[in-house]
């Protein structure tokens, strides 16, 4: 039976658990005067039972997933021979793909080596034998358990605070998941950080102000420079984010202030939605329109008064990106204004303040921790874009603070430096960890400044 197949089997054991443990309550309660002299509710019962059924059986299955493919393996190379076994880690990786290709297609035309051909035939004999093992595990787990939790059952039996301390423990896990992620990919970023870092100092890469990421294989090949400067991608992408933040964060938040406080309550219905579409559009979408529309109208615009504008320049992007920005702004700052209590507006309005004064000094005020939170997520957006600027920018590592000028980013050099097949172990490769890194510490960096204005602004008006 399949992978496929047994967490189907699963799903129906877990049923059958929860049947089983409600009916044996039930069946239990109508003898000691109903389901009111029950300690827990029937649901209570059934739930405990197909938890009971459920976790530890699943649980194997993960664990067996896990490390069969290893152990399998382990098994096949002991009984290569022996000048096999010597080979280097990658040789027997590779010898052990063919293997399995061998195996999975059911030929030999892929070798005519006798040994990969008694490795493989090894291989699907035990693959089989480890279905039909795990199978049998997963299976008799499950019944065995449900058997043990059905008989179990007594009227007594606190079974809803079993159950709801088993939730306790599965919420607990489900927010460590996003706690365990985030570290894991701290440390694999920092790991092969550290690699590139030993070999380019840390301060060619911080302070430097040339970007040429393109090794030399041989002394005397040409245009192998080999530059790590990450100050151009900084500043290029600082500049780009500059200039949406300037068209999102006041059209954004003046949008908000009307739907929330001028807007009729079917304008608004039909004005939100609407600018919550920019929202799902795809960035690439936005990539066109500003490759083919908004930078040759600046192009040609510029061209009239006598501006050089190129024809992918950063301007372009901060504008397109801007106007795809603006629905972060809009939609959470609006949902911060309506949450202010009308009891703050009506105090205004009893002291004889306009709506405009109560708006500036009263709703937004209080509502600025909010509006901060918004703004944040929408410049880490602005940060983290790369259609966009690979579309409208160009990938061209320009040091200036010319709106008008082709610039990059990072996560452009990035994806630049992380497209099709890479050795993980030059500088070039290991670089776009390196950019990783920075643009993570960058973003804590204004996590943090947003959370101290946050709690001194809430500190203020609460």
């Amino acid at each position: 039976m399949d992978t496929s197949m047994l967490l189907v089997v699963g799903l129906l054991m877990i049923a059958v658990a929860y049947f089983a443990g409600r009916t044996r309550s039930i069946s239990l309660a109508s003898g000691v005067g109903g389901v009111k002299n029950l300690n827990s509710l029937p649901f209570y019962y059934g739930a405990l039972t197909a938890l009971w059924c459920g976790i530890p059986s699943f649980i194997l299955l993960a664990i067996w997933l896990i490390f069969d493919d290893f152990f399998i393996a382990q098994i096949i190379v002991q009984t290569l021979p022996d000048h096999v076994k010597d080979m280097s880690d990658a040789e027997l990786g590779l010898l052990m793909d063919t293997v399995a290709n061998v195996a999975q297609n059911s030929t030999m035309g892929l070798s005519t080596e006798p040994h990969i051909l008694q490795a493989a035939e090894r291989l699907s004999a035990l693959q089989q034998t480890n279905q039909m093992a795990m199978t049998v595990a997963f299976l008799s787990a499950g019944i065995i358990l449900m058997l043990a939790a059905w008989l179990k059952i007594h009227t007594s039996m606190r079974a809803r605070v079993h159950v709801e301390l088993a939730f306790k423990w599965v919420l607990l896990g489900c927010a460590c998941i996003a706690i365990f992620t985030t570290i894991g990919i701290v440390l694999s970023v920092l790991f092969e950080s550290l690699k590139f870092f030993q070999a380019v100092p840390f301060t060619d890469f911080v302070f430097g102000m040339e970007w040429s990421p393109q090794m030399a294989i041989r002394s005397d090949q040409v245009g192998g420079s080999g530059a790590f400067g990450a100050i151009p991608l900084f500043a290029g992408t600082m500049l780009i984010s500059m200039i949406a933040m300037l068209i999102a964060v006041p059209a954004g938040l003046m949008a908000a202030i009307y739907l929330a406080e001028y807007a009729h309550p079917k304008v608004r219905n039909i004005i939100k939605p609407v600018l919550e579409v920019l929202a799902g559009v795809p960035t690439v979408v936005y990539g066109f329109f500003a490759a083919l529309t908004v930078a040759p109208f600046l192009r040609d615009s510029g061209a009239i008064i006598g501006l050089d504008v190129s024809s992918e320049s950063a301007l372009a992007a901060g504008l397109v990106m801007g106007v795809m920005i603006i629905p972060f702004v809009s939609s959470l700052s609006d949902d911060v204004i309506t949450a202010v209590p009308q009891s703050l507006r009506d105090g205004s309005f009893g002291l004889g303040a306009t709506q405009s004064e109560t708006i500036k000094k009263v709703v937004i005020p209080a509502a600025l921790p909010g509006i901060v939170g918004g703004v944040l997520l929408a410049v880490s957006r602005a940060i983290g874009e790369t259609m966009i600027v690979v579309m409208a920018a160009g990938l061209a590592a320009h040091l200036t603070a010319n709106p008008l000028e082709s610039v990059t980013t990072v996560t452009v050099q990035i994806v630049k430096l992380l497209v099709g097949d890479q050795e993980f172990n030059s500088p070039k490769t290991l670089s776009a960890f390196a950019l990783g890194l920075m643009l993570f510490t960058v973003t804590l960096i204004l996590n943090f400044i947003a959370l101290q204005v946050v709690k001194k602004y809430r500190e203020q008006y609460e």
